[in-house]
């Protein structure tokens, strides 16, 4: 089994059509850029968010964005060293599900290059609802890269197996990221869910650049 490290070992369950024009996004100051390419209708069945480098080649954010941030501002896409900050490991986060917004947006771990796209449940697109005073997700929710949570070793901490999807992660800091965006992360604390009987981390994070990350 893969163990994804977190500074510690985190879980033995842990491991690793309408086009529209591709957007360019800058991930972080110390990573080039790359583009998403959106295919069909927001809020459809049909759309997908898919990844492409600075070279026109596609790429998977699911294996191809490695787990730890990059340490080398050459590279094409994040090296896989660890970056640190300070004393702490610094890794990077895909964001699926900007702040404020509803649907359940993933990474598809079993289509071709693991577009995002937006989750469906007994035939119906997922969306969250709204708590008020909030609307949708109160934080940035996304994955851990290069994470998979094995559906058929069952974790010592919860007595159950894991949920067969990457890692999940809430960064709670104060900018609203963009959907495919990716940021580097600095872990704060992890929380074990069992939802539908399976074993669902939740790595609670903040993003490197935000003002309150020291504090």
């Amino acid at each position: 089994l893969f163990l994804c490290r977190l500074g510690c070992e985190l879980s033995k369950t842990a491991r690793t059509c309408l086009v529209q024009p591709a957007r360019f996004l800058r991930c972080s100051p110390k990573m080039l850029r790359f583009s998403i390419e959106e295919r069909g209708q927001p809020r459809s069945p049909d759309y997908r968010l898919y990844f492409k480098r600075a070279d026109g080649k596609y790429i998977s954010p699911f294996h191809d964005i490695p787990l730890y941030a990059d340490t080398n501002e050459g590279s094409v896409i994040p090296a896989k060293k660890a970056k640190t900050d300070g004393r702490e490991a610094v890794f990077n986060m895909v964001v699926e599900v900007p702040r404020w917004t509803n649907a359940k947006m993933e990474i598809a771990t079993k289509e071709p290059l693991n577009p995002i796209k937006q989750d469906m449940k007994k035939g119906k697109l997922r969306y969250v609802a709204n708590i008020f005073p909030h609307k949708g997700y109160i934080w940035n929710y996304g994955a851990l890269p290069q994470t998979w949570e094995d559906p058929h070793h069952k974790d010592e901490a919860t007595g159950c197996c894991g949920d067969n999807d990457p890692i999940d992660v809430c960064e709670i800091g104060s900018k609203v990221c963009s959907l495919g965006e990716v940021i580097q992360v600095k872990v704060l604390g992890v929380l074990a869910l069992i939802d539908e009987g399976q074993t669902d981390w939740k790595i609670l994070a903040i993003n490197i650049d935000d003002p309150d990350r020291k504090s």
